[in-house]
């Protein structure tokens, strides 16, 4: 890597760092920053704050003013082509006078994309895709999405330093401080749906919604995998939270128990079986992406969160450590045996403190 090329990348870090504002908030839209320099200097700085507002490139540019004539303008993701919510983001930066663009990452999707082609007709200089890791880890959700048609699935574990949830079998226990939960709303925020098994949603009586200072666009949906149907009516998440409630059950299960909960506000939905027991994870995932929840952050239990896993149904793994021994009793984070073969494919892409945690995230990259 030349100076030049140093210089570029060290703007468009900047530009993705500056794009972490709209988590929460843009969804389905992907988080985009943008920086303006002139002769070497930051002018100004946008980022896509909120879903049908301006675009990172137009909120810089409007900071910028005139000083966005002749000027470089560096984004995360490349710039769109197409009428949405907005007007197309091509147009502004033809319009301001910029002399170049340079883009960390192209646009996958055919309505936005081909930004890039629109601007070099219009004889501004494009350079790209130079941050190309970074912006699809930052979107992986967006990225996936749009290269698959499917819903991203994220698994959230808090655990011990011995692999374990709990220190024993129906014992409600705190793993994480106070920072950690502050992280795990934080992440609640940036997602369509919070998903949680039979014996979590018992054992827990959570209430899975987004609590403290980032409040998301929407609520997310609280869905739970009850294949017998052993929710009561009078859990929390069913009087308490804006986000729907979701209960998927064995097409067995008791009519009076659905009954029960649909009145209570629940949306019970029959799935068929899983080949090696409990509910089809494939099925359950095809009725979230009919109902548009294309992104879902599982919390639990340990066996969920392993089928999931193992099935390669989950693409990020958040692993909330704690200095902190369960003991033999403990509930395992993992069912069964782990191993090379289940590790294989995944990428530890963030590693960072929170208090006295960690929190390491892993992405799936086959």
């Amino acid at each position: 890597m030349d100076a030049a090329e140093a210089v570029d990348r060290q703007f468009l870090l900047r530009a993705v760092e500056l794009a972490w504002q709209g988590w929460g908030r843009v969804h389905p839209n992907p988080m985009v920053g943008a920086v303006v320099v002139r002769s070497g200097e930051v002018v100004a700085e946008g980022w896509h704050g909120e879903y049908g507002g301006p675009h990172a490139e137009v909120s810089a540019l409007e900071a910028a003013g005139e000083r966005a004539r002749g000027a470089t303008v560096y984004v995360s993701l490349e710039p769109c082509a197409h009428h949405g919510k907005t007007p197309p983001c091509t147009e502004a930066l033809i319009d301001a006078g910029v002399t170049r663009v340079v883009y960390g990452a192209a646009d996958p999707t055919p309505e936005a994309g081909g930004g890039a082609g629109r601007l070099r007709a219009a004889g501004i200089r494009v350079d790209g895709a130079l941050a190309e890791l970074e912006v699809r880890r930052q979107n992986a959700a967006f990225f996936h999405h749009a290269e698959r048609r499917t819903t991203f699935v994220a698994v959230k574990l808090a655990i011990t330093l011995d692999a374990k949830l709990t220190r024993a079998i129906g014992e409600q226990s705190q793993i994480s401080g106070e920072q950690a939960e502050q992280e795990v709303h934080r992440l609640r925020a940036g997602f369509d749906a919070i998903m949680v098994g039979a014996e979590t949603a018992l054992v827990d009586d959570p209430l899975l919604t987004v609590r403290g200072p980032l409040a998301p666009r929407r609520s997310p949906a609280r869905i739970v995998l009850d294949s017998r149907l052993r929710l009561s009516p009078s859990a929390r998440m069913l009087h308490h939270g804006d986000g729907p409630v979701i209960v998927f059950c064995g097409e067995g299960a008791a009519r009076h128990a659905q009954l029960a909960l649909e009145a209570a506000g629940a949306q019970v939905v029959a799935v068929p079986p899983a080949p090696e027991g409990g509910l089809a994870l494939e099925a359950i995932l095809q009725v979230c992406r009919a109902r548009e929840l294309r992104t879902v952050l599982c919390e639990g239990g340990g066996r969920l969160a392993t089928a999931l896993l193992r099935g390669r149904h989950a693409r990020r793994l958040y692993l909330l450590l704690a200095p902190r021994v369960a003991g033999p009793n403990g509930v395992p984070a993992f069912v069964g045996a782990w191993g090379d073969e289940e590790l294989a494919g995944w990428t530890a892409v963030e590693t960072r403190r929170l208090g006295a945690d960690a929190l390491i995230v892993l992405d799936w990259e086959p």
